[in-house]
């Protein structure tokens, strides 16, 4: 049986597939950026900045009381507000040890986005990953 993390990464995939050319694709990937939960402007603030994106872009990362970690952000561009959204919509609510586990690489090849994107996207699609997984090896050796 595939881990929750991976049976959303397949509903991801057939929400992808159902898509006909990348243009209907990118679509689908902003309007899935506008329902994002807008951050605070307290939270726009540097110690949640991301870098290595070209891009502003606020990652917020939370620990639940269960020792889970939530994660919420935000763009100033609309297709990054979507990849964000898709980030989220694979590392949001799992422990540490799920985030650590998972191959994001493998998972954007899966959706089709590692070719279909700018470097400049890519690089900084990758920044946000590392930032997640730091934030998850960081409470994993808190705990």
């Amino acid at each position: 049986m595939p881990s929750p993390i991976e049976q959303d990464l397949d509903a991801l995939v057939d929400e992808f597939d159902l898509l006909g050319d990348w243009e209907e694709r990118y679509r689908h990937v902003i309007d899935l950026g506008r329902g994002l939960e807008p951050l605070s402007e307290a939270e726009r603030c540097d110690a949640n900045k991301v870098r290595g994106c070209a891009s502003q872009v606020w990652l917020v990362t939370e620990r639940t009381a269960d020792g889970r970690l939530r994660f919420r952000g935000d763009s100033d561009a609309h297709i990054v507000r979507g990849l964000i959204a898709i980030v989220l919509r694979l590392y949001d609510g799992r422990t540490p040890e799920e985030v650590l586990a998972f191959d994001a690489r493998a998972a954007f090849d899966r959706l089709g986005l590692a070719g279909s994107l700018s470097s400049q996207r890519s690089n900084g699609l990758a920044a946000m990953v590392e930032r997640i997984r730091r934030d998850a090896r960081a409470d994993a050796a808190a705990a």
